[in-house]
């Protein structure tokens, strides 16, 4: 297993890179060194070919991530975080792959949020999901996503009141794919993984791509784009091999071009 740090684990297994949060003893908060860890580790799988899949977990049954660490933050007087403050998906940070949240437990504040801007998300079932920045003057300004994926009203609920929700209403809402048992959290995640992995990697880039784009436009629009995204998957050489595995009864051979 190789360390972009001692906070942050990843390894490569069957094109899936695990990406691991690996301070339990303090929750798995966002520290310094953990936050400098998911810099070096989104970095590196986005440049990984090898990779095709990640899944963003943490150590330990208590907490997935506790969010900020408040006696760091307060020992260094933090205000205004600035925008690279901590590295989210989609915002300061870019991948073309899927990434998929195994949420071992708490998921709090700054944890929720790395939850969110995982594109597939899978929740032991003694998970919990909450905001309580308004608990200590903190705010989540990096909750803006949940527009498109809850309730208004729940995340109104989540946000005024600071109380999290358990995996199963987390389920109920859209938030998570899947809910089941710690010890099945895991391997639930890789199935999930290698079925993504065994499609097509051109045409995994595009839908994922379509429908981050999707949500950010009007319909009209949407289709003008996912058009133009997938006119280059129509004219690879994967486009011709599956069709042609499918007649010849095997496993398509993915060249990814």
């Amino acid at each position: 297993m190789t360390q972009p740090s001692e906070a942050v684990l990843y390894h490569v297994e069957d094109h899936v890179a695990y990406v691991v949060l690996n301070q339990p003893e303090r929750r798995n908060a966002l520290s310094a060194a953990v936050r400098e860890g998911l810099w070096s580790a989104w970095r590196r799988f986005a440049a990984d070919a090898e990779a095709r899949v990640a899944i963003l977990t943490g150590t330990g049954d208590q907490a997935f991530c506790a969010g900020a660490d408040l006696k760091e933050m307060a020992a260094e007087g933090v205000g205004v975080p600035g925008r690279d403050y901590v590295p989210i998906l989609g915002r300061n940070v870019f991948v073309d792959k899927p990434v998929i949240a195994a949420v071992n437990g708490a998921a709090l504040g700054g944890g929720f949020m790395l939850a969110m801007m995982c594109d597939l998300a899978v929740a032991a079932d003694h998970a919990v999901f909450g905001m309580p920045e308004a608990r200590w003057g903190r705010g989540a300004p990096w909750s803006v996503p949940l527009q498109g994926m809850i309730p208004r009203r729940v995340w109104m609920e989540l946000a005024l009141t600071g109380d999290p929700i358990d995996a199963r209403r987390a389920y109920a809402i859209g938030l998570v794919n899947a809910v089941v048992p710690r010890a099945d959290l895991l391997p639930t995640a890789r199935r999930l993984a290698a079925r993504i992995v065994a499609n097509a990697p051109l045409t995994v880039a595009a839908t994922r791509r379509m429908i981050h784009l999707a949500g950010e436009m009007g319909r009209t629009a949407a289709w003008d784009v996912a058009d133009a995204l997938f006119e280059p998957v129509y004219r690879s050489e994967d486009a011709q091999e599956g069709p042609r595995a499918f007649r010849e009864g095997r496993a398509p051979r993915w060249a990814n071009r």
